[in-house]
């Protein structure tokens, strides 16, 4: 596999990232019980053993408690901090007293989530902070001045975005003395639209794509790592109940057939088909099941032929190319 544009920031980030929204129980504030702390464990070990070395987390996950839970894992085994690459997102507001849900990119909000998550995470800093969804009132000058108050305390080591499209990373890289290394957006087999932009340009049947055009590119000639979420498309592919229609379940049984092909299980080719797109797409694995988790980090294992490539996304777009 090619290299990431992440390495050549931090040179121990693995191809695949943990995603870590599914630990630490329910999305309420009941204290964290024991059973969703060997949960954590039992889903950081799996990561480990793969070789996954990223760990991606949010203020917002579980409420807190995703942090809380892997927090305990860093607490029982503090040499562990060094071997990975922590990143976590804020700047989304659940409704409270103060107001309905919101986004906040002020400075006093990032610098307060940070130092909140750091408090749960157990730990010193942050290898990435990235703004989790594009605030329509960020004034990019208290950005600039919480990233710079959170990187010369050795707080943030480096930043992203989640969600922006290339001319905000680019507008948003002209205020801030820090540069854009990472932006995390959903890329799958039935979030297509990354490719789609490409593929219809100038074609009228392309003009209902949701995804804005020349991103993908910003973030390769800017060495920014596009990492990709959902990208196991909720198991709709491989395995997982669900109604399907005829157009899916011919894409889920292509998918089998490729498992079969490359040798590696299912959900290792839902991922690998990102991986093969030369923007050395990054996914996050969202699973807390252990066997998931070790069946996704076999995509590392595979190259899908252009032609396999075309194959499923001609299949899941459901029409053939223009």
């Amino acid at each position: 596999m090619k290299n990431l544009p992440l390495n050549q920031y931090i040179s121990h980030a693995s191809q695949l990232v943990y995603g870590c929204m599914a630990i630490g129980g329910e999305w309420d504030f009941n204290p964290l019980t024991k059973d969703q702390t060997q949960h954590a464990f039992a889903a950081v070990d799996a990561a480990l053993e793969a070789g996954i070395t990223v760990f991606d987390h949010a203020d917002i996950y579980r409420m807190g408690k995703a942090e809380q839970a892997f927090g305990e894992v860093l607490k029982s085994r503090p040499n562990l901090r060094e071997e990975i690459v922590l990143q976590s997102k804020c700047g989304i507001r659940f409704e409270d007293e103060h107001g309905p849900k919101r986004y906040d990119f002020s400075k006093d909000w990032i610098v307060t989530s940070v130092e909140n998550t750091l408090s749960r995470l157990n730990t010193e800093y942050l290898d990435l902070l990235l703004l989790h969804r594009p605030d329509p009132l960020m004034e990019e000058e208290e950005v600039a001045a919480a990233f710079d108050a959170l990187f010369d305390s050795g707080k943030v080591k480096h930043f992203g975005v989640s969600n922006m499209s290339g001319v905000q990373m680019q507008h948003l890289n002209h205020y801030i003395n820090q540069p854009l290394i990472a932006n995390q957006v959903e890329m799958s087999l039935t979030n297509l639209g990354f490719v789609d932009e490409g593929i219809y340009v100038g074609n009228p049947d392309g003009q209902h794509v949701n995804f804005t055009a020349g991103t993908l590119q910003y973030a390769k000639q800017n060495n920014i790592q596009m990492q990709s979420w959902g990208p196991a498309s909720q198991g709709k592919y491989t395995g997982a109940p669900a109604a399907l229609t005829a157009q899916e379940e011919a894409t889920k049984k292509l998918v089998a057939t490729l498992a079969q092909k490359y040798g590696v299980a299912t959900d290792a080719i839902v991922l690998a088909w990102l991986m093969r797109h030369p923007s050395n797409i990054q996914p996050i694995v969202g699973s807390a099941n252990p066997k998931r988790i070790k069946a996704s980090a076999e995509a590392v294992t595979v190259t899908l032929t252009r032609e396999d490539w075309y194959a499923l996304y001609v299949s899941a777009k459901g029409v053939e190319l223009p």
